[in-house]
């Protein structure tokens, strides 16, 4: 029989751990999201936080973060009219080369071959020229 008193830590450390996941969701496009400044949305030491968050989630904050841009990219790549570069940097990436390697380590293909294989399914690519903004969004102008 498991300890009633390891359930409810382990949902306090989740309960703690949220506002930072939450911060992280919402800033993930940013390229300069600050371990230590999401670690303090949880009251964390950011060594703390890392050790907490694989503990709760079974992944890093980094490989969190990781999915969550590349979830997006998947996204953009379906239906947005912008090219792979672009997108890039949208959700949050400074390096080409960091992107597509962790999109192919993800999706097992890479962000063009992505496109090819996946721009037919769902909606079709946006048409006109795209605006990008700091927050991630799309505008159509």
């Amino acid at each position: 029989m498991s300890d009633p008193r390891a359930t409810i830590g382990a949902m306090d450390k989740e309960r703690q751990l949220r506002p930072a996941k939450d911060a992280m969701d919402r800033d993930r496009a940013d390229p300069d999201l600050d371990l230590d400044a999401v670690a303090a949305h949880a009251g964390y030491s950011r060594y703390h936080f890392l050790r907490a968050f694989k503990e709760t989630y079974g992944e890093t904050p980094g490989q969190y973060l990781t999915q969550r841009r590349i979830e997006r990219a998947e996204e953009y790549l379906r239906v947005a009219g912008l090219s792979v570069t672009e997108i890039c940097h949208l959700v949050g990436f400074s390096s080409f080369g960091t992107f597509s390697a962790r999109f192919k380590a993800r999706t097992g293909l890479t962000p063009t071959e992505y496109r090819a294989r996946h721009v037919g399914r769902g909606a079709a690519l946006i048409p006109g020229r795209a605006h990008i903004t700091r927050r991630a969004h799309i505008s159509i102008g």
